[in-house]
């Protein structure tokens, strides 16, 4: 019985501690955000608006790579036995592209404009049964100075 007790203090502390984490790093994000907002990022092959003579293009990315917790690998295997959206996996897959493209802004501060945007995703480890590890996400982009 005390492994029980044991093994469920684990999951709520691991829970808790996964939320607790999670909201820090949205918080992070929107910060960060906020302070990009005014770089203009597009998918469009073409620049936005009228713009001068560009005088330098370059390519520029940000990946990340972020694992699942073993609580959110439980939920989404109830959520695959029960059907529905997996809404554990959802705002890992959330956060990863926000920060992948977060980091590909902040690799060029001084560019205008980011054209040309591109997001990737896939999982770089399975665990037991094909359940996802790891998921990496790669923006890649060009960035505009003029």
């Amino acid at each position: 019985m005390l492994e029980l007790y044991i093994l469920l203090a684990l999951l709520a502390l691991g829970f808790f501690v996964g939320q607790y984490l999670e909201k820090q790093h949205y918080r992070s994000i929107n910060a960060r955000e906020s302070e990009l907002v005014d770089l203009v990022t597009t998918s469009s092959k073409h620049p936005f608006g009228d713009i001068p003579v560009i005088i330098d293009r370059r390519l520029v990315q940000g990946s990340v790579v972020v694992s699942v917790d073993y609580f959110k690998r439980m939920l989404a295997a109830l959520r695959n036995f029960f059907g529905g959206n997996v809404r554990a996996y959802e705002t890992l897959v959330d956060r990863a592209r926000r920060e992948a493209v977060l980091r590909l802004k902040e690799s060029c501060p001084d560019a205008k404009q980011i054209i040309n945007l591109r997001i990737e995703t896939s999982s770089i480890f399975k665990g037991a049964k094909d359940q996802i590890g790891s998921v990496e996400v790669l923006a890649y982009a060009t960035a505009l100075y003029y």
